[in-house]
């Protein structure tokens, strides 16, 4: 049977929670939110039928509230599996001597081909250090019948970005849509320039602070950024309003695009915004040559180090790395399976999303994720000037190296 608990944040402090005795495994998420909820339910007892000699003991704690406690638990009296997030969210844990090393449960499953696109921001030292289970994709949101009106092709290429950027806003349609009030979609606009410019590598050694902000290169970043928006290629007036409200220049056609994360589609839609109206592009290609990565903030599990029954947890790795738990876990939440022998989604976006993730080189997790707090909201602060104030990119880098060079002593 699955022993199950939810937890508040007033009761996180004395929820510690561990296995005793090999044949149960405790398990810590932060599955609240109801579909997820049900999605891990089905999960746990779907694991239990295939391991029938495991029990899991699962404590579902409420998101803030997790990420305050999840050192706590990991350093005192560690469950057998906790979830958590890829690449530098991950690293942490990992330089702290808290993770397992779980490459074992990589090379038994075959998952280095399997969860391709996951695997470098699963990797550290040359070890991986959980698997991915769900992530969705980012990016261009386009008005299909707009495009064809113009007639313009989905651009593959920043200089034909450019072109069908000049097209449109001749014809009196703004380019892009966007809404920065929250600051964070401007994150996703950085994000995929610096990808695109710059590279993988460079991202992650960037939001990981281990290249200052004056760097030539994180300018060459903002420089592009201001091809689109000196010539008033985005709405005015974005600061003041969040993504939501963004959403209505898209569906009157005063704007034709939207860099933005999958979960906006349903919001196109509530809008007013058919599905046959809505196309979706991956981020055009700039640096020719570079690996292609892409923008999937990526959810996981892992082994703390302090686990009492690791073996059975391994097992539960294993299984929710397999294309079935993926492919049925997924289509509840409505996200995609990180393993590219799932069965494909049937809705197009995520059809879309599928492809586009499974092809790529690696995946970052979004600027909020990978940067450490204090950096990532100063970074947006300043990402947000910018597209306000585009000549003002040398004192905002500054401020932006200032604030690195504090926070990652």
């Amino acid at each position: 049977m699955t022993l199950f608990k939810s937890l508040s944040g007033v009761a996180l402090s004395a929820a510690l929670f561990s296995s005793a005795f090999a044949g149960e495994i405790t398990i810590n998420s932060d599955h609240s939110d109801p579909v997820p909820k049900k999605a891990m339910e089905e999960l746990i007892a779907d694991f239990q039928k295939a391991n029938p000699d495991v029990t899991v003991k699962w404590n579902n704690f409420d998101h803030e509230g997790y990420k305050s406690a999840i050192r706590n638990f990991l350093t005192a009296d560690a469950p057998d599996v906790v979830a958590w997030y890829a690449g530098n969210r991950m690293e942490p844990f990992v330089k702290a001597g808290l993770f397992e090393d779980v490459t074992d449960v990589w090379t038994a499953n075959s998952l280095e081909d399997q969860l391709k696109s996951a695997s470098p921001s699963m990797t550290i030292d040359g070890k991986k250090w959980g698997v991915p289970y769900t992530y969705y994709q980012w990016g261009i949101y386009y008005r299909k019948d707009i495009f064809q009106s113009q007639s313009i092709t989905p651009p593959k290429t920043w200089d034909e970005l450019l072109a069908a950027s000049r097209k449109l806003k001749d014809a009196g349609i703004t380019p892009f849509t966007i809404g920065t009030k929250a600051l964070w979609p401007t994150a996703g606009w950085f994000d995929y320039l610096d990808l695109r410019i710059n590279g993988y590598d460079f991202h992650m050694e960037l939001t990981s602070g281990k290249v200052p902000y004056t760097d030539p290169r994180v300018k060459a970043v903002f420089e592009k950024w201001a091809e689109l928006v000196k010539p008033g290629y985005f709405i005015e007036n974005h600061a003041a309003i969040d993504w939501q409200d963004a959403v209505p220049q898209l569906v009157q056609g005063k704007a034709a695009m939207y860099l933005m994360g999958n979960f906006a589609v349903a919001t196109f839609k509530n809008g007013g915004l058919k599905e046959e109206q809505i196309g979706f592009l991956p981020f055009p290609e700039i640096t020719a040559g570079l690996p292609v990565a892409e923008e999937a903030p990526t959810d996981t599990f892992h082994i703390p180090k302090g686990a009492n029954n690791k073996d059975d947890a391994k097992k539960f790795l294993a299984y929710v790395a397999s294309p079935q738990a993926q492919t049925k876990m997924n289509a509840t939440m409505g996200q995609l399976s990180v393993n590219n022998k799932a069965e494909k989604p049937t809705d197009p976006f995520l059809e879309a999303g599928f492809d586009m993730l499974s092809k790529a080189t690696a995946i970052a997790q979004f600027y909020d994720r990978d940067a450490q707090a204090e950096m990532a909201k100063a970074g947006m602060e300043g990402f947000q000037e910018f597209m306000v104030k585009p000549d003002k990119i040398d004192a905002i880098l500054a401020r932006l190296e200032k604030v690195r060079a504090r926070v990652y002593k």
